[in-house]
């Protein structure tokens, strides 16, 4: 353990609606909501400003739209949040070579790698908020919440605790005084399965976890998980810093707009799908042992059933093959929105395998039907176009043979409103280079 406030942790303040607002002046303080924007979207994320009216992560498009009706309601761009990602994830290496990325848009930072000669509050603090100075200058404007402490834990935790655009530094000694009074939930891995069998138990806050033996915890939600909340509910968390974090699983989703009902078009896309996850595999020279299929039906309900190979394959065949016969075993006769395949177990080497080869992938995929595929719209709000005599803008809305454009961008005020028609050809979409 820890002696010193010597992990960071920071995370990007609702990153995708915030790099919206960064790229178009006039939604900056407003409602802005990314994700799918059919009726069977889900919202990715919400800018603070939609937060109030209670819209939330994972929330459905639908739900989101009576809750802030009048949101900007926004398809992703995931060219722009990976360049922005990139340039923050830059100034996080150059503050220390120790950075473990826990996704596009948050990290752990070790400061024991940096080259700060003490890790006294003062000094963490004045570090701390010179690194978010240095994100939002590098990524245009963009905010961050930053926690600083003894552990992986408690840094996460202390950079929840004053979003957005916050700085915490918990001082060492100081750690169990701060998560006494904090819901179970705090804690990583306390969903609501555990929260729930937890409260049955009496246990509401970490306090009430921290006075119950490590037996009982066990006995209550399984050996590993009962130790990890025995240790952590002490803010007992020895996790290193890992600057390079391993892919644990390879996988590909589709949702649909229509139900699926076709059991051979779903053995179709689940094919289709594990060709794209043996490319992906093959592709960074990995290989995985155990093939997954994920399947929401109708009514939202979600299943996962996975099959553990002999020996590692990064082959098509063989994952569709694994794929469709998972499929085989559970009842989609309601409809089916969503389907999804995924590798795991995944390892550098391969084994060749004599369950068949790409060769029978392609064929079928050459006799494909057509199928539903995921909404995918022509002039999708909020992707970037260019006018060849008003210039850059972005997706308003469109429908009805017309595309509605606001010319503006990130280096401009709010832009004027223009419509056209969708096949204009003086508006085309807009991809900026490929940075260097």
């Amino acid at each position: 353990m820890r002696t010193e406030a010597s992990v960071l942790h920071i995370d990007l303040d609702a990153f995708f609606a915030a790099v919206e607002q960064r790229d178009k002046p006039s939604l900056r303080g407003k409602p802005v909501i990314i994700g799918g924007v059919g009726g069977r979207g889900v919202v990715a994320t919400a800018s603070y400003e939609a937060r109030a009216f209670g819209v939330r992560s994972a929330m459905s498009t639908r739900e989101a739209r009576s809750r802030c009706p009048n949101a900007a309601f926004l398809n992703g761009r995931f060219h722009a949040y990976r360049e922005a990602s990139s340039r923050v994830m830059a100034v996080l290496r150059e503050a220390s070579p120790l950075v473990e990325p826990l996704s596009i848009d948050e990290a752990f930072v070790d400061l024991r790698a940096s080259d700060l000669e003490t890790y006294d509050v003062a000094t963490v603090t004045a570090f701390g908020e010179q690194l978010r100075a240095a994100v939002r200058e590098a990524s245009g404007g963009l905010t961050a919440s930053v926690g600083i402490g003894s552990s992986k834990f408690i840094a996460k935790v202390a950079s929840d605790l004053d979003k957005p655009d916050g700085l915490v530094v918990v001082p060492p000694g100081t750690e169990q005084q701060l998560l006494r009074p904090m819901a179970v939930t705090v804690i990583p891995g306390v969903g609501p399965a555990t929260a729930e069998r937890l409260r049955r138990a009496g246990i509401h806050t970490v306090a009430d976890l921290e006075a119950v033996s490590e037996d009982e915890l066990v006995r209550l939600v399984g050996k590993a998980h009962g130790h990890n909340l025995f240790h952590l509910a002490r803010a007992q968390d020895d996790r290193t810093v890992e600057s390079a974090r391993e892919a644990k699983s390879v996988s590909v989703e589709g949702t649909y707009e229509t139900d699926l009902a076709d059991r051979k078009v779903m053995e179709h896309l689940l094919t289709r799908q594990a060709g794209q996850v043996g490319e992906r595999l093959r592709k960074h020279g990995l290989s995985g042992r155990t093939v997954s299929i994920k399947v929401r039906l109708h009514d939202f309900t979600t299943m996962s059933r996975s099959s553990t190979l002999a020996s590692p394959t990064d082959n098509d065949a063989v994952i569709a093959r694994q794929a469709r016969a998972l499929l085989g075993a559970l009842d989609v006769s309601g409809g089916v929105r969503l389907l999804g395949v995924g590798v795991s177990g995944l390892a550098d080497w391969v084994q060749d395998d004599l369950f068949g080869s790409s060769s029978e992938v392609e064929e079928e995929l050459e006799e494909l039907p057509e199928v539903p595929t995921a909404r995918t719209l022509t002039w999708a709000p909020g992707m970037d176009v260019e006018h060849s005599q008003m210039g850059r803008g972005w997706v308003w809305g469109s429908g009805k043979g017309v595309v509605t454009v606001r010319f503006e961008t990130a280096l401009t005020p709010p832009g004027p409103v223009r419509s056209y028609r969708m096949d204009d050809p003086e508006l085309q979409p807009f991809m900026p280079p490929e940075p260097d």
